[in-house]
């Protein structure tokens, strides 16, 4: 097929991967091993090692990277300019399961796209020998919003392991992510050409994204407090936070977040936790 089919996975960006991991432990997510990446700089160049490393919070549906510089003398893929924009969500990617089709898709609509980009990472720098996880990429070029990308996994099998998908919070699914921009339309234009499907209208403003699974929800500035109250935009575009489905009715979260004292608020959507206590990501716990 040559659209995109599900909200894939985000990524959050941080000045230390340690420290990062740590704060979405307290969360109460289970994280898979510290993994360098390594890729091609371009379509028909080598494979070399990046000096990014990412863990990952893997869920029944989507996951959340946590991503920083683990070494800043080798290729970083521009990851520490994003950050001196602001530490939190920068990467977005929506699933396929054609790259082909995608490519073409997307040259046809004018969108000059030099090739599929290829990325692959050991599930754990600890195991060289293991599986490696390895990815066919469709990144939009010069994209305001962030890295944002079509994405096929070539194999999922090593990375979405039963051992990673049990989280002491029971967070289940990743449901939607929440982008602010001062040009909503101008956005959203550029998603539906990623993506090869409509936006429409979104009742808190702006636009949303409707995927087969998840939505990108696309809005102005001042329709964030109607989802994420009380979030500070440090810069525009933003991509502001997420809504995570859990399969216990957010019995779990709301035991973790008091007994480790982490800031929230109960709202009528579910538990929304504070982006200052989430590495600069709004969180929105709801249940499945």
């Amino acid at each position: 097929m040559n659209t995109a089919l599900a909200l894939d996975h985000v990524g959050i960006a941080g000045p230390d991967l340690d420290a990062l991991s740590t704060t979405y432990e307290r969360l109460g997510f289970v994280l898979t091993p510290i993994a360098r990446h390594s890729g091609r700089k371009t379509p028909d160049g080598p494979i070399v090692p990046f000096g990014t490393g990412n863990r990952c919070a893997m869920l029944r549906d989507g996951y959340v990277e946590l991503i920083a510089v683990v070494d800043a003398e080798s290729f970083t893929n521009s990851l520490e300019f994003s950050l001196a924009r602001y530490a939190g969500l920068h990467i977005l990617a929506l699933g396929i399961d054609d790259e082909e089709a995608n490519l073409a898709r997307m040259r046809a609509g004018g969108v000059k796209i030099p090739g599929i980009a290829y990325l692959e990472r050991p599930v754990d720098d600890a195991d060289p020998a293991g599986p490696r996880a390895r990815f066919a990429r469709l990144l939009l070029p010069d994209a305001p919003e962030g890295r944002i990308f079509l994405i096929r996994h070539l194999t999922p099998e090593a990375i979405w392991q039963e051992r990673f998908l049990s989280h002491p919070n029971h967070a289940a699914g990743l449901a939607e992510v929440v982008l602010v921009t001062t040009a909503p339309a101008e956005s959203a234009a550029r998603f539906s050409l990623l993506s090869g499907r409509p936006v429409a209208p979104d009742p808190a403003g702006g636009f949303v994204l409707n995927l087969p699974r998840g939505q990108v929800r696309i809005l102005p500035p001042e329709s964030l407090p109607a989802v994420f109250p009380g979030a500070a935009i440090p810069s525009l575009p933003f991509i502001a936070g997420i809504t995570i489905t859990t399969d216990d009715a957010n019995t779990a979260i709301r035991r973790l977040l008091g007994e480790n004292k982490i800031a929230h608020q109960e709202l009528a959507g579910g538990i929304l936790v504070d982006s200052a206590a989430a590495g600069g990501a709004a969180l929105l716990f709801r249940r499945a």
